[in-house]
């Protein structure tokens, strides 16, 4: 294998998982007292005892609050690779995405030259109402000016986001026109559900990126929607969803499955066992399903996975899943940080434990990711197996394993392209999202004239002239493209035809041009038409 292509691109997929494992795969937990209530009497520990006597006595002054936090992560670090600890400052924002909105303006940024351009504004949000444009480029949040500072994305949310019902002004420049906005900021959701189309008269593709407590809403509404148009087959992607309230989960597993069937059930040392069985009329009990994962597909993804291919109600297609079996809680603490603890461990209906072995610690845990490629698991179907597992056995006679994640059914390998060195200094460095969106903003009346994606995908014929402007661009960035392989150039342009997609709209837009060539959709496809 090449290591120095390895080395630059797997960092963001080690990122994305440490995300997935902190932030997802929890239950939140409604406590309505205080964490003191767990205990049966109060009394300092000697970690408090320590923590007072270094406020007391120290020599020089401390701030408590940093040491006290950091000897809550390091206390964590010691339990499992999903326990953590949440200083206050941040719970706000952990939480976002499993309430499933946050406060703010509605709109999506990015920063170019060390200045805020707008990539999206969300229709009908307070961005919208207030006249901001797609193209826009915001110079000064109220008496801040926020160009040619270098600051970051976290540090301009900041200064954007606010309480529901508050107001923000902007100084915005507008095809070099100075303009002042005034904007009312609103609650904006987050949703969990990227696109839902109909790939052909008969079947419809829904993509979920994580189970927040809107997810199975949006499920079910748009699953309604896809049946009127006439869907008797569906894919449903997991693909990247790190997971999230269990119990959405839970209720998109009931749409498949019938009667009072098992679904998962919990347990652990402190926590009794607890069944989760289907309990209604699904929307979808007996039309063909396939199910896509990857090695980033973790905990909630896993349970729904696991319960459809125990009952062999789907066909799972994709790369063995990232191996997170354990429930989280969350439990507020009085300076209003939070914990989020493991309490229990999720079995699938045939008892299969899908979590992996942390025994080593989280640095092996989590470079588990590395040592699957390195080792051909996410290249070839002969070495995408377990080391370590239990066998079972489903009633239609299929072996499926615990202890390591879910395996598919039908492997699919990893694209390799973008692990190109330029392909992947392309993508990191910033350059690819530089280019798409001013390609795309210099000629806004030009994608005015298609009316839908696909109508996107059959009519837009310009990629070769797309192309050689991004050749040109990126050597600005000293990236070369001019020689790369045939199919990496095939690649690249397919991501430029779904970024472009995507601001005209959103994710709806870029998964439905992505897919017309994705190779784990044409097999879903396949399996279905058969």
């Amino acid at each position: 294998m090449n290591n120095r292509k390895l080395q630059v691109w797997l960092p963001l997929i080690f990122s994305l998982v440490m995300i997935a494992g902190m932030f997802y795969g929890f239950r939140l937990h409604q406590q309505t007292g205080s964490p003191a209530s767990f205990f049966k009497k109060e009394r300092n520990t000697a970690l408090q005892e320590a923590l007072d006597l270094i406020n007391l006595k120290y020599v020089d002054k401390v701030h408590l609050d940093s040491l006290q936090a950091g000897a809550m992560q390091e206390m964590m670090s010691e339990l499992d690779p999903h326990s953590v600890y949440i200083p206050a400052l941040n719970l706000s924002e952990a939480n976002e995405d499993i309430i499933g909105n946050f406060e703010g303006i509605g709109i999506e940024f990015n920063i170019f030259h060390d200045t805020v351009n707008v990539l999206y504004v969300v229709p009908d949000g307070p961005s919208d109402k207030a006249g901001l444009q797609v193209g826009d480029r915001i110079l000064k949040v109220g008496d801040s000016l926020i160009t040619n500072r270098q600051l970051g994305s976290d540090q301009v949310k900041k200064l954007i986001r606010g309480d529901n019902g508050s107001s923000v002004n902007l100084v915005i420049s507008r095809q070099n026109q100075l303009k002042n906005v005034s904007i009312t900021r609103g609650r904006i959701p987050l949703p969990s559900l990227d696109a839902a189309y109909m790939i052909d008269a008969v079947t419809g593709y829904i993509k979920l990126n994580k189970f927040s407590e809107t997810t199975h809403e949006e499920f079910s509404s748009s699953l309604e929607e896809l049946q009127a148009k006439g869907l008797k087959k569906l894919i449903l992607d997991l693909r990247g969803n790190g997971g999230g309230l269990l119990i959405e989960a839970i209720d998109i597993a009931d749409d498949f499955l019938d009667e009072d069937k098992l679904i998962v059930y919990t347990e652990g040392e402190n926590v009794k066992r607890r069944e989760y069985k289907a309990r209604r009329d699904g929307l979808f009990e007996q039309g063909e399903l396939v199910l896509l994962i990857d090695e980033l597909a973790a905990s909630a993804s896993e349970v729904l996975a696991g319960a459809l291919q125990d009952w062999d109600r789907a066909t799972i297609v994709g790369r063995r899943s990232f191996g997170k079996g354990l429930v989280q809680e969350q439990y507020p603490l009085s300076d209003g940080s939070a914990i989020r603890l493991t309490v229990a461990r999720y079995y699938t209906p045939l008892g299969r434990s899908i979590q992996r072995s942390y025994q080593n610690g989280k640095e092996v845990y989590m470079d588990e990711l590395f040592e699957r490629y390195s080792s051909g698991q996410m290249l070839s179907p002969d070495s995408n197996r377990f080391i370590q597992g239990q066998t079972y056995i489903t009633k239609k006679g299929k072996k499926v394993y615990g202890g390591g994640g879910i395996m598919p059914d039908l492997f699919v390998p990893i694209d390799t392209s973008r692990l190109q060195t330029n392909v992947t200094k392309l993508y990191l460095d910033g350059t690819f999202n530089n280019f798409v969106y001013q390609y795309y903003s210099q000629r806004l009346p030009f994608f005015a004239q298609y009316t839908s994606p696909a109508d996107f995908v059959r009519r837009f014929d310009n990629i070769d002239d797309a192309w050689k402007e991004l050749v040109q661009f990126a050597k600005k960035d000293s990236i070369n493209l001019d020689n790369i392989p045939v199919a990496d150039r095939f690649a690249i342009e397919q991501r430029l035809k779904a970024y472009l997609a995507r601001f005209r709209w959103r994710n709806q837009g870029f998964y439905e041009v992505l897919n017309a060539n994705d190779p784990t959709i044409q097999k879903a496809i396949n399996i279905l038409s058969k």
